[in-house]
């Protein structure tokens, strides 16, 4: 149910405000008035685009928001359309929206009907949707639809089996020529790296022990360091005897001395911890190997080896793969059985369904004003889902008049049969909960008794369901629960329209004037007047 609807700067309307009720709702006005620019928002609102330049002249933006129950709590929709870039900004319950989101609600929140409207109705397609709505079962389309996705789900798993099979199948030579080549050199994660490493290692152990050895030679070699200073230190403890001062260099040179026995002793640790069990040959001989084989699969290391793993994943998968399509034709037979059995189902219930609503809609629409003699059909035509499976697809046909050939209804009803035909299949749905619903003009083109039996039809469908009427006739007008109508006045040198509800005696004076009939002038409301709202 739509309660509220707010409109600013949106083409020639300032700021309205609709409060709607429950029952049935009648937005009256002249021609031209500005009801489409009430059509227009309620459109926009439910996701429907608008050019940028209905926004009023002078304004950033225009806003249309809206407050419909759904599901016993309310649900605030709010959209804003930008001057200046076109874009609009949609907002569910005061959250960022998005076009997917509204369009999953907007068939629970309103169903558009109108002269230019007649899209859906006009589609073979609508056409399922309107008789599956009468099926004794609506269980039937559940099962039929999930046989149906069951099959799709396993004919898509069979084709991409066959098609990496292909794929794989015309590569299979080449990928086993990798592999063995591959297995050959059987290379390891990071085994590159930390063979440079060791060949590193092995470097600086060389060099460290010929500089080890270089510094024990200098140290014990004949005339060494030691020796030197050994004598060095004799010949100034000899001149001490003659200058004191000598003593303490020869001191000096022993203490220098005895920290070469600890330097010594550092030197040769260190040559004996060198080299141990490294073979370069064997590193070389390897890193060579690993070299080739980059060169030859144009790869990095760690790639050959994830290429590895991969060949083997798809060679596997090849070996089973006949297994897999064995499995998957088996399911898609019995997936296939049951799609068919459930189509069956789903047909039977079709034809079952059309016979009773075809009857009932030849009497709605005869209430609405249609001869007696008006037939409606339902043509079946099979159409192929899957391999000997039929799915009848239902299309309305009708002869309005006697003597004429059943027409598609699509081909031969005007704006304002198709919009009856709807308000027909519309009040047979009782045992659904619908959203509200707006007829734009569903009066058009009729007139004397047909009129009173479009009225009690719209009164007797808003007694269960919110519904809101854009008429030109009082007799439908006369009937509301809740009454706006539709102004346009200039004010101040500016173009507006109006809209606000009407008390009694302003139903009284427009119903007056819907009639044809003067108003009395001393009992024009403020609306009347055309002070802007």
């Amino acid at each position: 149910m739509l309660e509220t609807l707010r409109i600013r700067n949106l083409a020639l309307i300032d700021d309205v405000e609709l409060e709607f009720c429950p029952g049935l709702n009648v937005l009256t006005g002249e021609s031209g008035a500005g009801k489409s620019f009430i059509l227009r928002a309620l459109d926009f609102i439910l996701g429907e685009r608008i050019a940028a330049d209905l926004v009023r002249p002078g304004r950033e933006k225009a806003l249309v928001e809206a407050v419909f129950r759904l599901d016993g709590e309310e649900l605030f929709l709010r959209r804003e359309l930008a001057a200046k870039t076109g874009r609009s900004r949609l907002f569910i319950n005061d959250d960022m929206g998005s076009q997917e989101r509204l369009a999953e609600l907007r068939p629970r929140l309103l169903m558009h009907t109108s002269q230019h409207g007649q899209q859906r109705l006009l589609s073979p397609e609508h056409h399922v949707e309107i008789l599956d709505a009468f099926l004794a079962d609506p269980r039937i389309l559940v099962i039929q639809r999930e046989a149906r996705e069951g099959l799709q789900a396993i004919l898509a798993r069979k084709a991409e089996v066959q098609r990496r099979m292909a794929g794989l199948q015309d590569r299979r030579e080449f990928l086993e020529f990798q592999l063995a080549e591959i297995r050959k050199v059987d290379p390891r994660p990071g085994e590159e790296e930390e063979l440079l490493a060791l060949r590193e290692a092995s470097r600086l152990a060389e060099k460290t022990h010929i500089l080890a050895d270089e510094a024990q030679g200098l140290l014990l070699g004949e005339n060494g360091l030691q020796d030197a200073l050994t004598a060095l230190e004799r010949a100034l403890a000899g001149l001490g005897v003659a200058d004191e001062g000598f003593e303490v260099h020869a001191r000096e040179v022993g203490r220098f001395r005895d920290g070469l026995s600890d330097m010594l002793r550092d030197l040769r640790a260190l040559g004996s911890r060198q080299g141990g069990d490294f073979d370069a040959e064997k590193v070389e001989k390897r890193l060579w190997e690993l070299q080739q084989l980059q060169r030859k699969l144009k790869r990095s290391l760690d790639s050959i080896v994830a290429l590895g793993t991969e060949i083997e994943e798809n060679l596997s998968f090849l070996d089973a793969s006949g297994l897999e399509l064995k499995r998957l034709e088996k399911d898609e037979a019995l997936a296939a059985s049951a799609l068919k059995e459930a189509t069956a189902a789903l047909n039977g219930a079709r034809e079952a369904a059309a016979v009773d609503l075809t009857r009932d809609l030849k009497c709605e629409l005869v209430n609405l004003g249609f001869s007696e003699h008006l037939r409606v059909l339902v043509d079946f035509r099979p159409q192929t889902i899957h391999a000997g499976i039929d799915e009848l697809r239902p299309r309305f046909l009708w002869v309005p008049n006697p003597g004429l050939d059943a027409q598609p209804l699509d081909r031969i009803a005007s704006g304002g049969e198709l919009s009856r035909f709807l308000l027909a299949v519309v009040s047979l749905r009782t045992r659904d909960q619908l959203p509200a619903l707006l007829f734009d003009e569903v009066d058009s083109g009729i007139g004397g008794q047909t009129l009173i039996k479009v009225a009690e039809r719209i009164r007797l469908l808003s007694a269960r369901q919110q519904v809101i009427l854009i008429t030109h006739w009082p007799q439908l007008a006369r009937l509301a629960d809740e009454h706006f109508a539709i102004r346009k006045v200039v004010h101040e040198g500016s173009t507006y329209t109006l809209c606000a509800s009407l008390s009694a005696d302003e139903r009284h004076i427009e119903l007056a004037r819907m009639a044809g009939e003067a108003p009395p002038q001393t009992q024009e409301s403020g609306l009347m007047s055309g002070n802007p709202i």
